[in-house]
């Protein structure tokens, strides 16, 4: 870390703590899709827990983003990401957003505005995975690396309590989503054949 800004390294580094929750949490949603009719309590509670952690991990990543365009000089120095990232983020971030949001409106409303919603929810998790993977590629070894620099006893950037506590808020706030789930599993009970 020598070379590196602080301010630059600690936004890195909170965006690898996130990476870190949800690619566990992604990876336990996972195993409710091969049989999402009869897990379907669980991938709901599952999906609404990652709304926190997802929306850290994008609010840390923008703020980089809109650092590094502003022209901040640090973040200047620290260079953008590669070709091949900056294009598959939009793409990202968009099927990001329509799986969650397709997915809450399932939650909320279950099949009251037509079926049209389960297919768009398999359809932005069929982009969402392909760019997904793609992304985690290119960025586990990194990542892995940053967020067990935070994790340490004793870490070398400032910082890593604030960002464990966002990260540890994230996870909380997500947890207390997942159970509204349990008090209001929502009209979405069961799927059509």
């Amino acid at each position: 870390m020598a070379n590196r800004d602080p301010a630059v390294e600690a936004d890195r580094r909170l965006v690898a703590l996130a990476a870190g929750a949800l690619l566990v949490l992604l990876a336990t949603e996972g195993l409710t899709l091969p049989d999402v009719r009869d897990h379907l309590p669980e991938h709901l509670f599952i999906g609404l827990l990652l709304v926190p952690p997802l929306a850290l991990k994008l609010a840390a990543a923008g703020r980089r983003l809109v650092r590094y365009y502003a022209g901040d000089p640090a973040y200047r120095r620290a260079g953008p990401p590669g070709l091949l990232m900056r294009l598959l983020a939009p793409l990202l971030v968009l099927s990001t957003i329509a799986l969650l949001a397709t997915g809450i409106e399932l939650w909320l409303f279950g099949l009251r505005f037509g079926a049209g919603w389960i297919t768009a929810h398999e359809l932005s998790f069929v982009a969402w995975a392909g760019v997904g993977s793609i992304h985690v590629l290119g960025y586990l070894e990194r990542a892995g690396g940053d967020a067990l620099a935070d994790l340490r006893r004793d870490p070398d950037l400032p910082g890593a309590v604030t960002r464990r506590s966002l990260l540890g808020a994230s996870l909380l706030l997500g947890l207390l989503l997942g159970l509204v789930t349990l008090l209001w599993p929502g009209p979405f009970l069961v799927l059509p054949q």
